[in-house]
């Protein structure tokens, strides 16, 4: 017999619960499959024999990255035939808290499942080599490798200026006004030169099927955006902090919510990510 019932178990993971799920989100990067997880890893613990498990937390760690290393299996194929760039959910928040920011999310992708699983143990979580071999079963010195090549990979994506977030909000605001208005003079003070512009549509709702790359093109893109908005109005629903970027949640003229975060490197807008796949959306309404 089990120790304990299903209320001893869901005692001990109910106060662990956020921290899975923010492992789960970090590994797979959707806000619903790193919701399934956890819920596998809840069912996983309801079967284990719980008296024997001397550190929970450590346990349902390792639990949960397994479960989200076999989810990335099928994950990366659905990504090879996904409608146009692809972006992770986003995740809403008033302040900047986000461990990853999005880029950072976007290099992962990159990553192998055991790349992916010995660099967020080890650099976001700070887990020893240890743990992160007990995690993905592979020796320490293999581990070590594995995050070391991470390194390589996600190193250009890791935030190189600081932005301070009162001035992340208001250039944020000012994207919005500029953009929304149409007024090209101040929308073209705020971008970079090679700034670029990613669209997650995912087939669902219009966006570029590709990056828009380049201060010209961008602004091409949104003279045509800037006369749409004229006749489609975009309600701003706040400035906040999306997947760690500055940058804004509004209400869409199609009844569909959409996030924008910007990228910001000395004080102009390198990168815009616009999230409009509505399945990618569902958790903020």
């Amino acid at each position: 017999m089990k120790d304990g019932g299903s209320g001893d178990a869901a005692a001990t993971f109910g106060p662990l619960r956020s921290k899975l799920v923010r492992v789960a989100y970090r590994m797979l990067g959707s806000v619903p499959d790193a919701e399934d997880a956890v819920q596998e890893t809840f069912i996983r613990w309801m079967g284990v024999e719980r008296g024997d498990v001397r550190e929970p937390e450590a346990f349902l760690r390792r639990t949960v990255t397994r479960v989200c290393l076999d989810q990335l299996k099928s994950a990366r194929r659905q990504r090879e035939t996904y409608i146009g760039p692809w972006l992770p959910d986003p995740v809403v928040e008033e302040d900047e808290v986000e461990d990853v920011t999005l880029p950072l999310m976007l290099a992962l992708e990159r990553l192998s499942p055991l790349e992916r699983a010995a660099f967020l143990l080890h650099d976001v979580f700070g887990l020893g080599f240890e743990e992160v071999a007990a995690t993905i079963d592979r020796d320490p010195a293999a581990c070590r490798q594995l995050a070391a090549r991470a390194r390589v990979h996600v190193r250009e994506a890791r935030p190189r200026f600081e932005v301070e977030k009162k001035q992340g909000l208001a250039l944020a605001e000012a994207f919005f006004a500029a953009s929304r208005s149409g007024d090209m003079e101040a929308l073209g003070a705020l971008l970079a030169d090679d700034v670029r512009v990613h669209a997650d549509g995912g087939g669902k709702r219009p966006a570029a099927t590709a990056p828009v790359v380049g201060f010209e093109a961008v602004m091409n893109l949104h003279r045509y955006l800037g006369a749409w908005f004229q006749k489609n109005q975009s309600k701003l629903v706040r400035v906040c902090f999306v997947n760690g970027l500055p940058g804004f949640l509004t209400w869409e003229a199609d009844g569909e919510l959409q996030t924008t975060a910007l990228a910001i490197e000395l004080g102009k807008i390198a990168a815009v990510y616009v999230v409009r796949n509505p399945d990618k959306l569902k958790h903020l309404h």
